[in-house]
């Protein structure tokens, strides 16, 4: 009997979501700022790029904006072509969805069944746990090793029951990523009947030979995986919420039957297409990351805090000790920052890059708090 039958409450909630605690975002800033008083407040917290839309972009949202009066294109098909040729894939291998966390959530409903399992490294991002429990499957998470996802024994936690391995590469909230020799080993060894979710949404911020992408080495080798994308991060396109996967089109025809109707809207999907072509913008992007990266890690630690690395996204993971506390410090002094209770590692924060200035003003805040602290 569930908790809710014990105490006589006939609502009809399925019982798999007994005790489960949703995802939190990040508190905008605006609410922080009203209040707590703040004349500014700097956002690093929710692994956005501090730069918008793409000029393309823009231009696309200003046109589409006459049509915002019509419902979307419900199945994404110039998107999904353009990435289809974009990736030399069929059409049939896509999957355009409301972020690559909707992708996630439709691979779960497409694929679990009461009592299936998934396997995932932890901590690590919050959906592959929870969209697993939100159909009543069991997720079973493998703590990282040195901040990494360990592959070896996330083969080893695989059972008959294991449909799903998420795989974070680079992981959030680590910023750690596993190599091409760690990544080839696994698809040499994980079992025929484990699905892999493989989650590249950072991809573009890394320019290392020996990371490999993921769609080129391992879907067109006939692996069987799902690679994630996403618009959300270098694109400038998070509150549009487009993301992508390329896989298996018998999973593409299944998530296409669990989606909404509507799931991505016309805005997302002009602004998505307008954005592809743009290589120079994105180079210009990833250098200005690489090098506010820098300047990030080395303004924590001259104040102190250790980030864990090799960090190759575009944020920070560093322990505190008591996280909850740091973080309530910081945003007295408006830095919005993420503590990690919820992905695994109550005692670290989770700090985003932003513009120099922004990294700037998180410095002053730190500084503030070494005599308090003392």
């Amino acid at each position: 009997m569930s908790r809710r039958a014990a105490e006589g409450d006939t609502t009809p909630i399925r019982p798999s979501l007994d005790g489960l605690v949703p995802y939190e975002p990040g508190k905008p800033v605006e609410e922080v700022q009203r209040e707590l008083g703040l004349e500014r407040v700097v956002k690093l917290a929710s692994n956005e790029g501090p730069f918008g839309p793409f000029p393309a972009a823009l231009e696309a949202l200003e046109r589409a904006s006459l049509e915002y009066n019509r419902y979307p294109d419900g199945g994404a098909y110039r998107l999904r072509h353009a990435l289809a040729e974009l990736h030399g894939v069929h059409f049939e291998e896509v999957t355009v969805c409301a972020g690559a966390d909707a992708v996630i959530g439709y691979t779960a409903l497409s694929c679990l069944d009461p009592g299936d399992e998934v396997v995932t490294g932890w901590p690590s991002f919050p959906s592959y746990v929870l969209d697993p429990l939100k159909v009543a499957a069991v997720p079973v998470r493998v703590p990282l090793r040195d901040d990494r996802f360990d592959l070896d024994e996330l083969l080893d936690a695989i059972t008959e029951r294991t449909k799903l391995a998420f795989i974070a590469a680079p992981n959030n909230p680590t910023g750690t990523t596993s190599t091409r020799a760690e990544l080839d080993a696994w698809f040499e060894r994980v079992p025929p009947h484990v699905l892999t979710v493989l989650d590249q949404a950072y991809l573009e911020y890394i320019d290392d030979p020996d990371y490999p992408d993921a769609i080129e080495e391992y879907f067109k080798a006939g692996r069987q995986v799902l690679v994630l994308r996403t618009f959300s991060k270098i694109y400038g396109l998070a509150a549009l919420r487009v993301g992508y996967g390329i896989g298996p089109p018998e999973l593409v025809t299944a998530i296409g039957k669990v989606r909404r109707a509507f799931d991505v809207t016309s805005a997302g999907q002009e602004a998505a297409l307008a954005s592809l072509d743009d290589a120079a913008e994105i180079t210009r992007r990833r250098e200005t990351n690489r090098e506010a990266m820098a300047l990030l890690q080395s303004t924590l630690r001259e104040h102190g805090f250790d980030p864990v690395g090799p960090a190759v996204a575009n944020f920070l993971f560093v322990r505190v000790g008591d996280a909850d506390a740091l973080n309530r410090e910081l945003l007295h002094r408006g830095v919005i920052v993420r503590p990690m209770g919820p992905f695994g590692a109550p005692d670290a924060l989770r700090i985003t890059v932003g513009t120099p200035e922004e990294i700037a003003f998180l410095a002053d805040a730190l500084a503030a708090l070494a005599p308090a602290q003392a």
